[in-house]
């Protein structure tokens, strides 16, 4: 069974930064993307920056220069580094991961870790 257990976020006064990780387990053939959403109270889920396997990243237009995806492979593990936080990044943040396994190739989603801004 394939798990993301995401972790790293918190409280942070705007201008500040947090890293947060997104590790995978399970019986995993190939990471085909792995990714970052964010969903703020009443608003819809929104991607962040994905990275392929190939290592492309891609990036919303609201976090480009401010925001770094990386990853890696030797651990499983996506980051997400975040500097020059602003309010407005206040949101759930979510680890998407597109992933070939037994049952084919399916996206998975981890439980969220949430990241809060303050002004």
């Amino acid at each position: 069974q394939v798990q993301l257990v995401e972790s790293g976020g918190g409280l942070v006064q705007a201008g500040g930064s947090l890293r947060l990780s997104c590790t995978t387990s399970g019986s995993i053939f190939a990471y085909n993307a792995m990714g970052w959403y964010r969903q703020a109270p009443g608003k819809q889920r929104e991607l962040v920056a994905t990275v392929t396997s190939g290592g492309s990243t891609n990036y919303a237009d609201s976090v480009k220069g401010r925001f770094t995806i990386s990853k890696d492979n030797a651990k499983n593990t996506v980051y997400l580094q975040m500097n020059s936080l602003k309010s407005e990044d206040t949101a759930v943040y979510y680890c998407n991961a597109d992933l070939s396994t037994v049952v084919g190739v399916t996206i998975y989603w981890g439980q969220g870790t949430q990241v809060t801004v303050s002004s």
